[in-house]
């Protein structure tokens, strides 16, 4: 049974903060296809679509009937354990540090058999054993072997913390209380255990008991409201040099939302705007905390962990009711990859969260469905304690992402004839 995860004693101030050593990270092009699918938290293998076979490890022809037709496709994981062993020693510094560690071999009711990282709660073989795929620090895709039924703390597991960003016992920053999303992710995030919550807002000048819902979170002794404007670069920096050396999490929520298009509305001031704060405050933030992130990657059991964006469904194909904010989230997507890419060397997860149209005055046209902001709250709690890097909750998201995937230029077609 494992045991549940206790909070660490305080960093003594005197020992110097250890660098990271991430797992072995190479792959060959075609096994990224796992890596794909384990980032929204999915297990897949290549099935051949000439013959039926089922086959792992990932290869660029069918080891049946040599077809290159082998599109992937989500696999239940049940198996078998036929055996395991314990690492004693190992060549690899990462796997070196953390000593001892199970391995062992599974044969899946699919067919493969796989080699496995096992959690704690498994016994020996035999026994029946559940095959998932999650993200490891380097952001490459590894195959866990979990019991058929866990406990109530299988996710204190300390290999199942190590590849996720938990935000239990950690120190987040939340970059804009004021809106609903803000606020409800605050309030996820103290339910989830977080030890403190700083929450951005961009007036201080203004009290707290004249925003709705600001003051309630401020009486929270986990919260702590703190003066972050992200279109200005000295508040951003200010605030970085005050708190940027003690998170853990940044969850980016700070978004402009106005919905135009492009023949909508005369000149560029609203446009200016949304990328002010959609796109540039990203990169401000990214530029100031981002650094310090990657310095405590390695210091301790809650290290420096994730950075989360909230983006939108739009950003994959614009919705030209909402054109222009449609166009500001595309591009804080593509500056969300450079981020993801710039910190994966540092073992930190980014977390790109695509919600259809949220419940709240800018929507308030559109049909329902719509996603609560406690919904959406609620899925980047899951994706922070899961380890995935792309979510898209809400029914929208996830039609849209669907349509998309199978023909981007036919979802074009379809929401500019006035579809949804």
């Amino acid at each position: 049974m494992t045991m549940p995860f206790m909070k660490p004693p305080r960093k003594n101030p005197v020992l110097r903060t250890p660098q990271i050593n991430l797992p072995p990270a190479a792959r060959g092009r075609v096994a990224l296809g796992l890596t794909a699918a384990a980032a929204e938290g999915r297990f897949v293998l290549q099935v051949c679509a000439g013959c039926g076979a089922v086959q792992y490890p990932p290869r660029e022809a069918c080891h049946r009937c040599l077809s290159p037709e082998l599109p992937w496709q989500s696999q239940d994981g049940t198996g078998a354990l036929l055996a395991s062993t314990t690492l004693a020693h190992s060549n690899d510094l990462y796997f070196r540090e953390r000593l001892p560690w199970r391995l062992g071999m599974v044969q899946l009711d699919a067919g493969p058999s796989v080699m496995v990282h096992l959690h704690g709660e498994v016994g020996e073989a035999p026994q029946r054993v559940r095959v998932g795929a999650r993200l490891d620090r380097a952001g490459q895709a590894v195959l866990i072997g979990y019991p058929e039924k866990g406990t109530e703390n299988m996710a204190d597991d300390p290999m199942l913390r190590e590849m996720g960003s938990d935000p239990r016992y950690r120190k987040v920053l939340v970059t804009d209380g004021k809106s609903a999303t803000g606020q409800a992710v605050v309030r996820a995030l103290v339910k989830a255990g977080a030890d403190l919550v700083w929450v951005g807002h961009a007036e201080p000048w203004k009290q707290a008991h004249g925003l709705p819902g600001l003051a309630e979170l401020a009486a929270l002794p986990q919260v702590a409201l703190v003066p972050l404007d992200v279109t200005d670069e000295r508040s951003v920096s200010t605030l970085a040099g005050q708190i940027g050396g003690k998170v853990d999490i940044v969850v980016n929520t700070a978004e402009l939302h106005r919905g135009f298009g492009i023949a909508a509305r005369r000149g560029t001031d609203v446009a200016k705007a949304e990328m002010e704060v959609n796109y540039l405050g990203l990169l401000r933030l990214a530029q100031c905390f981002g650094p310090a992130l990657k310095g405590r990657s390695a210091d301790g059991a809650t290290h420096a962990t994730a950075w989360v964006n909230l983006l939108s469904i739009y950003a994959l194909a614009n919705f030209p009711p909402h054109g222009t904010f449609s166009a500001s989230k595309a591009a804080a997507l593509s500056l969300a990859q450079c981020l993801r890419a710039e910190m994966r060397p540092a073992g930190i997860r980014v977390v790109n969260v695509f919600p259809g149209p949220i419940d709240d005055e800018w929507n308030q046209n559109l049909p329902p469905p719509k996603l609560a902001p406690a919904a959406l709250a609620s899925a980047i709690v899951k994706a922070l304690k899961d380890g995935v890097e792309d979510i898209y909750p809400g029914d929208v998201a996830q039609e849209w992402l669907e349509r998309w995937r199978h023909n981007p230029k036919v979802l074009e077609r379809e929401i500019a004839a006035g579809g949804y």
